[in-house]
């Protein structure tokens, strides 16, 4: 039963990741992108959890809090640049 399960759940954020390369690529403004960039690494996060469950190893929930860090910190610093133009006040 969890097999099947964590194999549609790889299947739907699969599915979610290629939709939001797709806004990435297409995307009309520059904050339609930063977002497709934010829910980019947010879908790579949700599937290197499933990859952990998957197989039983807690070192992918490690690079998955690195990842939920570096994450945040970029968006943080895009939204910064995007409202203000640059990085460093």
């Amino acid at each position: 039963m969890l097999g099947t399960i964590l194999q549609i759940a790889f299947l739907l954020f699969s599915l979610s990741l290629l939709m939001n390369f797709w806004r990435l690529a297409k995307g009309p403004d520059l904050p339609d992108r930063i977002l497709a960039l934010d829910t980019i690494y947010i879908n790579s996060l949700a599937l290197l959890l499933l990859l952990g469950i998957h197989q039983n190893s807690q070192t992918y929930l490690e690079a998955a809090l690195l990842i939920a860090m570096f994450g945040f910190v970029g968006t943080i610093a895009a939204g910064k640049f995007l409202l203000r133009g640059d990085l460093i006040e």
